[in-house]
């Protein structure tokens, strides 16, 4: 970024004098751009600016880029889980780890959305990216759709205290009346693995790096949101038709 500031500075400061660049030797150059600055030091931050709106701008084309190559994926696959309103008119996606304490925290504004909106489908994607015992729950939370538990099991686990690990897994699943062996033998199917598998394909186009992290529409939206937020992006997508 400096030097792509400092390029800008010369640029700029040759802009306004007769002289070129090819008239300078490299001495005198490097005076006259260091004296330039030092008489106008906002040109270095005007450089920075631009350089900055020009990178985000590129990572927001390539984000919007990958959302519509990947659009199916995103809120079609088969094996993720959807709750709310499977016919509704807006699809949310949330990326999650069930050991990240900004999912957890999100958690009740994004169940606070789904009661307030009738109509909103949100597609839950497993991203457990904090270790083996976050692999293990996802696993257990997908597996349990076998046995029609998914959203009652992903809710517990969310307002878990502690860590999910194997222990409070199994636990929870209990307490849920789950067949805990039919659980364990079905984290093995191919289907678990399969949606893991494509959330970390999907975080690795979309540049990813850390949970929660949603979609909304054509909006990218990583980090922990409230719900007010939350609100206002469904309410553009419905806005844009």
């Amino acid at each position: 970024m400096i030097r792509f500031a400092m390029s800008s500075a010369l640029a700029l400061c040759l802009s306004t004098t007769a002289m070129s660049a090819q008239e300078m030797s490299k001495d005198e150059m490097r005076d006259f751009v260091l004296e330039t600055i030092r008489d106008n030091p906002e040109i270095v931050m005007e450089a920075i600016q631009t350089l900055q709106a020009r990178q985000e701008q590129s990572q927001a084309d390539q984000a919007q880029a990958v959302l519509s190559a990947n659009r199916t994926a995103l809120e079609q696959d088969p094996n993720a889980p959807v709750v709310g309103n499977p016919d509704g008119d807006v699809t949310v996606v949330e990326f999650f780890d069930y050991n990240c304490g900004y999912c957890r925290r999100t958690y009740s504004d994004v169940q606070n959305l789904l009661g307030s909106d009738s109509n909103l489908r949100l597609v839950l994607r497993e991203w457990p990216i904090l270790g083996e015992e976050s692999v293990y729950a996802a696993r257990a939370a997908l597996a349990s759709r076998a046995q029609g538990k998914y959203e009652e099991f992903h809710n517990a686990l969310m307002q878990n205290n502690g860590r999910a690990n194997e222990a409070s897994v199994l636990r929870i699943a209990k307490e849920l009346g789950m067949d805990t062996d039919q659980l364990v033998r079905d984290m093995d199917a191919p289907e678990v693995a399969a949606h893991i598998q494509t959330s970390m394909q999907l975080t690795q186009a979309l540049n990813l790096n850390g949970t929660p992290a949603f979609i909304f529409g054509d909006q990218l939206v990583p980090g922990a949101i409230e719900f007010e937020q939350m609100q206002a992006l469904v309410a553009e997508i419905r806005d844009a038709g």
